[in-house]
């Protein structure tokens, strides 16, 4: 029986069926192709870069479209509520989802925008499953994991290959093999591959390759039992990536190649490279691209791949850039870089068009108390970056960074948060309001020139009370904002609760501070800056978010730009 009568032969059951797999209107098996990347007994081995220059490799080099989608274990809804200390930076697509790092990364090396149906979470799966049996959908069934959970995944991914009318549609498994938390999402692609035909659905599975220090070898085993067991649940690969610190030798892949019966070609190495932007090129070498798309019988969009060429003449760029900037990020999450990895990204792929690479100086601001501190810790940096955070740990710190780097001519790019401790250190420090504050840190300050946006203040809990996503900023002529962008009108993505006081809004212009950035109708500051500074500009904003490797975002170009002058 072909894929196309199994699906039609289980959707057209009634509601007697043991069967129960979702087909989106105007949907067709054949029509998308499906790549499942998964991991194998080590977390953290980088599955989400892999799949990610995968992407980058089928859009950029054959011209066709993807539409990545992350599958992560937790129960949260998203990922807006979670610990940069337990998870990394929150990142935000356009239409406000607050989505796992991972999905930046596949942002900015596949080069598209992506929406929430590319994020999938255990909790949004679970939730959707309570709101239809709340609505009585599944008629009086007992939902049950099998069919329910795996048939709701299988309706996601093929609701996204509808939407996005992608050619390809990157699935990753977050986890584990053999986390209890990603099992059933396991069991649903392994269903996906039968409905769907095995011609249709590629197999990925990314291992890891250890070398004890204690033997100076590498030790197969491991990825051996990783195989084994995703094996044991009804996968077979197609391919294995063996991720290791440096090239394995063939008599490893030729272990891999026997435990799980692929052909040796299609046991990939996969070693540890400086740069990010070299994997896809990397991956070119050895053709993944190609057996993937001698697996699905798929067939090049792109006849000369001139975005890829493009990408190859950036990590050319990268390899001779011969100057130095030493970027200064002042934060509280310094400990966990992950924290920053959009800003560390924006800058890592900015540098190389003026022919430099960034060195970034971790300032942990909870440890400056005073200017002297302040001046210390800013030694011999070219520019600081002040970035996003919530809460009051490290805000003195920040701000007394801030008074250093504008009283003596230090570029500063401040990001949201760092929008707004600027806009609290000119009040307090030019404008004469010492005890200027925003009202998350000190509800009673008598000048509260940073307070809680209006529509926010009926709304109660924190999941999903930001302003979130893309909005449009009006920029205003003659300032260096419209310089670096070149346009009155564009669209960042925010992420914030509070912004400027408008009752202070006048006095702090009065004293100098430039809002150059505006919302088109309401009285919503975005951008600010300082006329006699060399570079002193402050996003309500995230720009990182929207910057990619083959179109670096104006800011951080301006921002490194000053930099170099300096």
């Amino acid at each position: 029986m072909t894929p196309k009568n199994i699906l039609e032969s289980i959707t057209n059951k009634s509601d007697t069926t043991e069967y129960y797999t979702p087909k989106p209107l105007g949907y067709s098996s054949g029509k998308t192709k499906y790549v499942v990347i998964t991991g194998s007994v080590i977390s953290g081995i980088g599955k989400g870069t892999f799949s990610s220059c995968l992407g980058n490799l089928l859009h950029l080099e054959h011209g066709l479209r993807v539409s990545p989608v992350k599958f992560d274990g937790y129960l949260n809804y998203d990922a807006g509520t979670l610990n940069p200390y337990r998870h990394g930076e929150v990142f935000v697509l356009d239409d406000g989802t607050e989505t796992d790092l991972d999905l930046g990364t596949y942002e900015r090396m596949i080069n598209v925008d992506l929406v929430k149906s590319n994020y999938l979470t255990s909790g949004k799966i679970f939730k959707t499953i309570i709101d239809k049996e709340r609505a009585g959908k599944y008629l009086g069934r007992d939902v049950q994991f099998i069919p329910h959970v795996t048939g709701e995944i299988k309706g996601f991914l093929r609701e996204l290959a509808v939407q996005s009318k992608a050619d390809v549609v990157l699935v990753e498994v977050g986890g584990t093999i053999g986390d209890l938390e990603n099992s059933y999402f396991i069991e649903a692609m392994r269903e996906l591959a039968y409905e769907e035909g095995r011609e249709n659905v590629c197999f990925v599975n990314v291992v890891y390759i250890l070398r004890p220090s204690a033997l100076g070898e590498f030790k197969s085993k491991a990825a051996q039992i990783g195989i084994r067991n995703l094996m044991s649940l009804g996968i077979q690969p197609n391919i294995v990536v063996c991720r290791s610190d440096s090239p394995i030798p063939d008599k490893i892949r030729e272990k891999i190649s026997i435990y799980s019966n692929i052909p040796i070609e299609r046991v990939v190495s996969n070693p540890n490279v400086s740069n990010i932007h070299e994997i896809p090129v990397l991956l070119k070498k050895v053709s993944i691209d190609k057996a993937i798309m001698e697996i699905l019988s798929l067939k090049p969009k792109s006849k000369n791949g001139a975005e890829f060429k493009k990408w190859v003449g950036l990590v050319d760029m990268i390899s001779k850039a011969n100057k130095k900037i030493v970027i200064g990020i002042t934060g509280k999450y310094t400990g966990v870089h992950d924290s920053y990895i959009s800003i560390m990204k924006s800058l890592e792929h900015t540098a190389p068009y003026l022919g430099a690479s960034v060195v970034i100086k971790w300032i942990e601001t909870t440890n400056i108390h005073n200017q002297e501190d302040a001046k210390k810790a800013l030694e011999n940096v070219d520019g600081v970056i002040v970035p996003g955070g919530f809460g009051a740990r490290g805000t003195e710190g920040k701000i007394n960074c801030i008074q250093y780097l504008r009283e003596n001519n230090v570029p500063y790019l401040g990001l949201c948060f760092g929008f707004q401790m600027a806009v609290i250190e000119f009040a307090r420090n030019v404008c004469g309001l010492k005890d200027a504050n925003t009202t998350e840190i000190d509800q009673k300050t008598p000048n509260p020139v940073i307070d809680i946006l209006p529509e926010q203040k009926e709304i109660e809990g924190l999941g999903g009370t930001m302003r979130l996503g893309g909005q449009d900023v009006q920029i205003e002529k003659g300032t260096k904002a419209f310089e670096m962008y070149n346009k009155p009108l564009v669209r960042e993505r925010f992420r914030h609760r509070y912004e400027v006081n408008p009752k202070f809004i006048k006095q702090l212009e009065e004293k100098g501070l430039v809002f150059s950035g505006r919302h088109p109708k309401f009285e919503i500051m975005q951008i600010l800056e300082l006329k006699s500074h060399p570079f002193f500009v402050g996003t309500q904003f995230h720009p990182e978010y929207t910057s990619r490797p083959l179109s670096p975002n104006p800011l951080y170009m301006g921002f490194l730009k000053a930099c170099l002058k300096k």
